[in-house]
């Protein structure tokens, strides 16, 4: 069993939440949703509430051994706190697998650490992560190494495969 981790907040993707949860579940891993507060109600996109299982200040990165972030508007909102972009450094500093789908990468470009990656997003982040100075590509799945990177909704059964199949190999 692999715990992985999810930072989110308000505004995310619900399905880009759901069904990659579902499936990593449903391959025997455990997800825990980690946000501001422990406790606190979060809403997505489409209005789906899901309940924080840690804040942010409760957890250890080094605790957990994979990192999913889901898109919407949440990756935006977390990578104006710092907590945050630690938490996302720490798993690509350390090689740790990372997950993330649609707007998610957003916070990659935070960390600094997006030069010369591959990866994809969704059509309006591509550029920011060009800037960056990943090597992008507008695949429904593109995978660099410990790096899993997909485009929006559409791509969700490619994504899911891929993450669980990913996590396999550990």
């Amino acid at each position: 069993m692999v715990k992985i981790i999810v930072p989110m907040t308000n505004l995310f993707e619900d399905v880009e939440y759901t069904e990659p949860k579902k499936a990593l579940e449903q391959a025997g891993h455990e997800v825990t949703l980690v946000g501001e507060k422990a406790g606190e109600t979060i809403t997505g996109k489409k209005g789906l509430e899901v309940t924080v299982d840690k804040g942010i200040d409760d957890i250890q990165a080094a605790d957990y051994d994979a990192l999913l972030i889901p898109g919407g508007f949440s990756p935006d909102q977390l990578r104006a706190d710092q907590r945050m972009v630690d938490l996302v450094q720490h798993f690509l500093e350390n090689d740790k697998p990372v997950f993330a789908i649609c707007h998610g990468p957003q916070l990659f470009i935070q960390t600094g650490l997006t030069e010369g990656r591959k990866m994809t997003a969704y059509q309006t982040v591509q550029p920011d992560l060009k800037y960056a100075g990943a090597q992008v590509s507008d695949d429904a799945v593109v995978i660099d190494n410990n790096l899993v990177t997909s485009r929006n909704p559409d791509d969700i059964p490619q994504f899911n495969e891929a993450i669980v199949a990913h996590l396999e190999h550990l």
